[in-house]
């Protein structure tokens, strides 16, 4: 049986492990698995290591990310060289293609554009999202609709079997056009995140609807 507060400092003791994390200004609460991380960091890239750390550790179901991105003053930047740095950083991308742009208002980048597959629009944020100055991120950027093969859930399902990651008997796959939606559980926060890359590389897919729940060996109690 696994009480609350020792889940609680797990999640402490992860981020005071993590190098790249202030781990004294983030604050921690658990309530029935779900984690709420509180407090300041000193990049957005900071507030998403703070997120995947806590997604490490055993018997965390769900993160709410309350952390505020307050940047040093040597690591500032204003909107015209984050936008600058944006742009190229896109450009040099060979993913992403030059249908996509990138406006900035307050430290806050918002991609906008439209891709012709689900790879090019993640590829972009991965682009942007660590370059310094950035307070936050917002992808808008739409994937083309394109005909959607028959045999499309039969391609994820092959897919999720190949994969040494996931457990395929546990995760069930809905296509409608070219959304996909998952729903099952999986052992891990790695697991639901291989999930949902295999089934957004799959041809004439748009969008993936990740509703994959963790399965855990703990009870929480207390």
């Amino acid at each position: 049986m696994k009480k609350a507060e020792e889940l609680r400092q797990d999640v402490v003791d992860e981020l005071a492990w993590d190098t790249s994390l202030d781990a004294p200004g983030i604050g921690v609460a658990v309530h029935d698995g779900a984690v709420t991380l509180t407090g300041h960091v000193r990049s957005y890239a900071e507030k998403r290591a703070a997120e995947k750390a806590a997604k490490r550790v055993h018997s965390v179901i769900a993160v709410a990310n309350d952390l505020e991105v307050r940047l040093p003053s040597d690591r500032r930047k204003d909107d015209t060289d984050i936008a600058t740095a944006a742009s190229s950083a896109i450009r040099w991308s060979a993913p992403v293609p030059s249908t996509v742009s990138a406006t900035v208002e307050r430290g806050w980048v918002t991609l906008d554009g439209e891709v012709d597959w689900a790879y090019q629009r993640r590829a972009a944020e991965n682009a942007v999202r660590d370059l310094a100055g950035v307070r936050g991120l917002s992808n808008q950027i739409r994937v083309k609709p394109r005909a959607v093969p028959k045999d499309v859930k039969e391609q994820i399902q092959k897919a999720f079997h190949r994969s040494a990651q996931i457990d395929a008997d546990h995760v069930y796959i809905d296509v409608s056009g070219g959304k996909v939606t998952l729903t099952g559980t999986v052992r891990s926060w790695s697991e639901r995140t291989e999930a949902e890359h295999a089934a957004r590389t799959a041809a004439g897919v748009t969008e993936v609807d990740n509703q994959l729940r963790l399965s855990s060996m703990y009870t929480l109690v207390g």
